[in-house]
């Protein structure tokens, strides 16, 4: 069966919209780590958190405390700067997710540059798994970035599916033909293959087409769910469509 990782990062972001500064204050809700507890009652097999450098959503208190507390996994995304490699270090996640980072961005809105990085990504990735962390890189479904990737030894590719989950009709269908030709190299070359950004409750049944898949890792649209129907259904509504393939 095909896992659900279940980004949080959303439910900080509406703490922080009214308790940015203050995080630490008794009044801080919704807190991020009850959210974590509640998907994993619902069926996640693990929790993603992005520390972004700019600390938008997400504070350093939050990634240790989901560390104590969740009793899944912790996949901790992370932008490739020594300041959050520090942080990534002491948490000692079990997964760590090498993402981009633009300030100007709401939310990660492409892969990251394998190709043009790989020196800054080698050093990164081999001090990470040197302290046992397993290594994924979030990139688009490009062949030469998955080639990057399998150099560079991660032992994931998150695949980025917004442009699959922004198309419509024929264009849709010719992004998912994209992201299964990067799954069967990326199999070929010994790389483990996730996938996420914009998967929803509609079109998740279209990227489980996608072969080789391990994990999907999905926030928005079961925070956007949860609203209505609390977390922990939400998260077990997902978990039943993976289920259902």
């Amino acid at each position: 069966m095909i896992h659900l990782g279940v980004n949080i990062d959303h439910i900080a972001t509406i703490r922080q919209a009214r308790y940015r500064g203050a995080a630490a204050s008794p009044n801080a809700e919704p807190d991020p780590v009850a959210a974590a507890l509640a998907a994993e009652r619902g069926g996640a097999a693990g929790i993603t958190a992005h520390l972004r450098g700019d600390r938008r959503h997400m504070q350093d208190a939050d990634i240790f405390r989901l560390r104590e507390t969740i009793s899944t996994k912790l996949n901790f995304e992370m932008g490739n700067t020594a300041e959050i490699l520090a942080v990534a270090l002491k948490v000692r996640p079990e997964d760590a997710c090498l993402v981009p980072e633009n300030r100007q961005e709401v939310t990660t809105e492409g892969g990251l540059d394998c190709v043009g990085s790989q020196p800054a990504l080698r050093e990164t990735i081999a001090a990470l798994q040197d302290s046992g962390i397993r290594v994924s890189l979030f990139i688009d479904p490009e062949l030469e970035q998955i080639e990057a990737a399998a150099r560079l030894g991660a032992e994931f590719v998150e695949l980025h599916t917004g442009a699959f989950a922004n198309a419509l009709g024929v264009a849709q269908d010719e992004e998912l033909l994209r992201l299964a030709a990067a799954a069967e190299l990326a199999d070929s070359l010994g790389l483990r293959v996730n996938a996420g950004h914009g998967i929803n409750y509609a079109n998740v049944a279209k990227v489980l087409r996608i072969p080789h898949l391990v994990e999907l890792n999905i926030g928005h649209s079961i925070v956007s769910r949860a609203v209505f129907v609390g977390l922990e259904q939400a998260t077990c509504e997902m978990v039943d469509l993976l289920g259902a393939a």
